[in-house]
Protein backbone atom coordinates (compact mmCIF):
# COMPACT_ATOMS: atom_id res chain seq x y z
CA UNK A 1 0.00 0.00 0.00
CA UNK A 2 2.64 2.43 1.04
CA UNK A 3 4.65 2.02 -2.23
CA UNK A 4 1.06 2.92 -4.20
CA UNK A 5 1.23 5.73 -1.73
CA UNK A 6 4.63 6.62 -2.55
CA UNK A 7 3.88 6.43 -6.54
CA UNK A 8 0.70 8.31 -6.96
CA UNK A 9 2.47 11.20 -5.14
CA UNK A 10 5.40 11.29 -7.30
CA UNK A 11 2.84 10.77 -10.36
CA UNK A 12 1.01 13.77 -9.27
CA UNK A 13 3.59 15.68 -9.06
CA UNK A 14 5.16 14.83 -12.44
CA UNK A 15 1.62 15.37 -13.91
CA UNK A 16 1.57 18.65 -12.34
CA UNK A 17 5.01 19.65 -14.08
CA UNK A 18 4.76 18.17 -17.17
CA UNK A 19 1.22 20.53 -17.48
CA UNK A 20 3.59 23.99 -16.52
CA UNK A 21 6.03 22.53 -19.03
CA UNK A 22 3.62 22.47 -21.94
CA UNK A 23 3.09 26.31 -20.97
CA UNK A 24 7.12 26.85 -20.41
CA UNK A 25 10.05 25.47 -21.70
CA UNK A 26 11.92 26.29 -18.40
CA UNK A 27 15.17 24.16 -17.62
CA UNK A 28 13.86 24.11 -14.04
CA UNK A 29 10.64 22.56 -15.21
CA UNK A 30 12.72 19.64 -17.19
CA UNK A 31 15.04 19.17 -14.77
CA UNK A 32 12.57 18.61 -11.50
CA UNK A 33 10.30 16.25 -14.17
CA UNK A 34 14.20 14.51 -14.14
CA UNK A 35 14.30 14.81 -10.42
CA UNK A 36 11.00 13.14 -10.26
CA UNK A 37 12.46 9.94 -12.34
CA UNK A 38 15.64 9.85 -10.58
CA UNK A 39 13.57 9.74 -7.36
CA UNK A 40 11.66 6.60 -8.21
CA UNK A 41 14.95 4.82 -8.40
CA UNK A 42 16.20 5.71 -5.63
CA UNK A 43 13.01 4.99 -3.82
CA UNK A 44 13.52 1.33 -5.76
CA UNK A 45 16.87 0.84 -4.54
CA UNK A 46 16.87 1.66 -1.38
CA UNK A 47 13.51 -0.37 -0.58
CA UNK A 48 15.67 -3.35 -2.20
CA UNK A 49 18.79 -2.85 -0.07
CA UNK A 50 16.44 -2.56 2.74
CA UNK A 51 15.30 -5.97 1.90
CA UNK A 52 18.86 -7.95 1.65
CA UNK A 53 18.93 -6.04 5.62
CA UNK A 54 15.65 -7.56 6.83
CA UNK A 55 16.58 -10.81 5.17
CA UNK A 56 19.86 -11.41 6.97
CA UNK A 57 18.34 -10.71 10.60
CA UNK A 58 15.22 -12.73 9.56
CA UNK A 59 17.44 -15.78 8.60
CA UNK A 60 20.47 -14.78 10.94
CA UNK A 61 23.16 -14.77 7.75
CA UNK A 62 25.49 -12.30 6.48
CA UNK A 63 24.42 -12.74 2.66
CA UNK A 64 20.52 -12.64 3.21
CA UNK A 65 19.64 -12.56 -0.86
CA UNK A 66 21.71 -15.95 -1.25
CA UNK A 67 20.35 -17.33 1.75
CA UNK A 68 16.84 -16.60 0.40
CA UNK A 69 17.81 -18.26 -2.54
CA UNK A 70 19.28 -21.28 -1.46
CA UNK A 71 15.77 -21.49 0.95
CA UNK A 72 13.14 -20.78 -1.70
CA UNK A 73 15.04 -23.29 -4.20
CA UNK A 74 14.61 -25.61 -1.18
CA UNK A 75 11.19 -25.19 -1.62
CA UNK A 76 11.19 -25.43 -5.12
CA UNK A 77 10.48 -21.91 -5.92
CA UNK A 78 11.96 -22.12 -9.09
CA UNK A 79 10.21 -19.02 -10.83
CA UNK A 80 10.32 -16.86 -7.68
CA UNK A 81 14.12 -17.09 -7.42
CA UNK A 82 14.28 -16.92 -11.20
CA UNK A 83 12.28 -13.75 -10.68
CA UNK A 84 14.39 -12.21 -7.75
CA UNK A 85 17.70 -13.27 -9.23
CA UNK A 86 16.45 -10.31 -12.46
CA UNK A 87 15.80 -7.63 -10.10
CA UNK A 88 18.50 -8.03 -7.74
CA UNK A 89 20.61 -7.96 -11.31
CA UNK A 90 18.58 -5.17 -11.98
CA UNK A 91 19.01 -3.11 -9.05
CA UNK A 92 22.90 -3.98 -8.68
CA UNK A 93 22.88 -2.52 -12.62
CA UNK A 94 21.19 0.73 -10.85
CA UNK A 95 23.57 0.85 -8.72
CA UNK A 96 27.01 0.09 -9.64
CA UNK A 97 26.13 0.28 -13.71
CA UNK A 98 27.67 -2.33 -15.97
CA UNK A 99 29.37 -5.40 -14.92
CA UNK A 100 28.59 -9.14 -14.53
CA UNK A 101 24.15 -8.35 -13.57
CA UNK A 102 24.21 -5.88 -16.61
CA UNK A 103 25.76 -8.52 -18.87
CA UNK A 104 23.22 -11.30 -17.20
CA UNK A 105 20.27 -8.70 -18.08
CA UNK A 106 21.03 -8.13 -21.29
CA UNK A 107 21.56 -11.94 -21.60
CA UNK A 108 18.13 -12.46 -20.76
CA UNK A 109 16.68 -9.14 -22.49
CA UNK A 110 13.81 -10.92 -24.38
CA UNK A 111 12.46 -12.32 -20.82
CA UNK A 112 12.54 -9.10 -18.91
CA UNK A 113 9.55 -7.32 -18.40
CA UNK A 114 11.23 -4.19 -18.02
CA UNK A 115 13.71 -2.03 -20.47
CA UNK A 116 17.60 -1.72 -20.17
CA UNK A 117 19.43 -0.60 -22.76
CA UNK A 118 22.23 -2.25 -24.89
CA UNK A 119 25.30 -0.88 -25.04
CA UNK A 120 26.16 1.97 -26.46
CA UNK A 121 22.74 2.88 -26.62
CA UNK A 122 22.00 6.50 -25.04
CA UNK A 123 18.00 6.84 -24.48
CA UNK A 124 15.20 4.43 -23.76
CA UNK A 125 12.78 7.61 -25.62
CA UNK A 126 15.18 9.92 -27.34
CA UNK A 127 13.74 13.14 -26.90
CA UNK A 128 11.83 12.59 -24.02
CA UNK A 129 13.42 15.43 -21.20
CA UNK A 130 12.84 13.85 -18.51
CA UNK A 131 14.90 10.70 -19.21
CA UNK A 132 17.28 10.12 -16.63
CA UNK A 133 21.12 8.79 -17.40
CA UNK A 134 20.35 4.99 -16.17
CA UNK A 135 20.63 1.83 -18.17
CA UNK A 136 17.57 0.21 -16.54
CA UNK A 137 14.03 1.87 -17.15
CA UNK A 138 12.54 2.77 -13.94
CA UNK A 139 8.66 2.78 -14.12
CA UNK A 140 5.67 2.07 -11.81
CA UNK A 141 5.50 -1.60 -13.34
CA UNK A 142 9.33 -2.25 -12.48
CA UNK A 143 8.46 -0.45 -8.83
CA UNK A 144 5.50 -2.42 -8.67
CA UNK A 145 6.44 -5.90 -10.03
CA UNK A 146 10.16 -5.21 -8.04
CA UNK A 147 8.42 -4.85 -4.59
CA UNK A 148 5.62 -8.03 -5.25
CA UNK A 149 8.45 -9.92 -5.81
CA UNK A 150 10.20 -8.90 -2.15
CA UNK A 151 6.86 -9.66 -0.86
CA UNK A 152 6.46 -12.73 -2.09
CA UNK A 153 10.07 -14.04 -1.10
CA UNK A 154 9.26 -12.58 2.59
CA UNK A 155 5.69 -14.59 2.34
CA UNK A 156 7.36 -17.81 1.04
CA UNK A 157 10.12 -17.69 3.64
CA UNK A 158 7.20 -17.36 6.52
CA UNK A 159 7.91 -13.40 7.33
Amino acid sequence: MSTLSTLNAMNQNYELISKELEISGSTSLVKSLQTMNLQKTIYIVGVFSFSESMLQTALECKNGFMQAEKELKAKGETELVKEFEIYRAAINVLKHGQGRSYDFLLQNKASLSFKIKDKGKFFFNEGDVSEITALIEVDDNFILKCTKTIQQVCEVLGF
